[in-house]
């Protein structure tokens, strides 16, 4: 099957609700039975077909009420007001997982999972991030507060940094761990601390991330 010609490349966060780590990154089960995320990017370097995607921001939230490969998902997208409408298109077509090969990336394998998706909104978005130093922020008013920060060692107090590599993920191949807060007030509820978190350049296009 032939797909849109699409790449999207720029500073990932992801933080979930389970103990740093995340169980789901090597086939385990969530650690409160549930799964609750939320991920943002910025797109730097990006294109869906003719469409330019560089400057783009999105963020997703996600629920599942228990393993996210059995299923029962819901997702909130939001994306920055200040992309143009072709834009919206095409980063709503790619979180859809229509224009990636099965199996190949993060928005197809979620997309089988979800059984409703709340309408998209469009709100400023506050992405900072920092990948080396692992802290960041994604924030939209009265939707979302997110923070990341490095894991520190419970004894000492000594900042941690741990690298994981997947070469065959479908989301990232390299990513920096660290610490987690989030509360989400919109759709999806989302109240956590200290718990996982992770940041990566995400290179991705519709047969899996570079």
């Amino acid at each position: 099957m032939a797909y849109v010609d699409w790449r999207i490349k720029g500073p990932e966060i992801a933080t979930c609700n389970c103990d740093w780590g995340c169980p789901c990154q090597f086939n385990a089960l969530p650690t409160h039975g549930d799964c609750r995320a939320a991920v943002g990017m910025r797109i730097d370097q990006g294109h869906f077909g003719d469409v330019d995607l560089a400057g783009v921001k999105f963020v997703g939230m996600f629920a599942w009420p228990k393993a996210i490969h059995e299923g029962h998902g819901e997702a909130f997208a939001v994306i920055d007001p200040a992309a143009s409408e072709a834009q919206r298109n095409a980063v709503l077509t790619i979180l859809s997982g229509a224009e990636s090969e099965p199996g190949a990336t993060v928005f197809n394998v979620f997309a089988g999972t979800l059984e409703k998706m709340h309408e998209p909104q469009f709100l400023p978005i506050d992405f900072q991030v920092d990948i080396e130093r692992r802290r960041g922020r994604m924030n939209i008013d009265g939707v979302l507060e997110a923070e990341m920060s490095p894991i520190t060692n419970a004894v000492t107090g000594a900042e941690q940094r741990v690298s994981v590599n997947m070469p065959f993920g479908f989301e990232y191949r390299q990513a920096e761990y660290a610490s987690g807060r989030a509360r989400g007030t919109g759709p999806i509820k989302l109240s956590w601390d200290h718990a996982h978190a992770h940041t990566t350049t995400l290179d991705i296009g519709p047969h899996g991330p570079s």
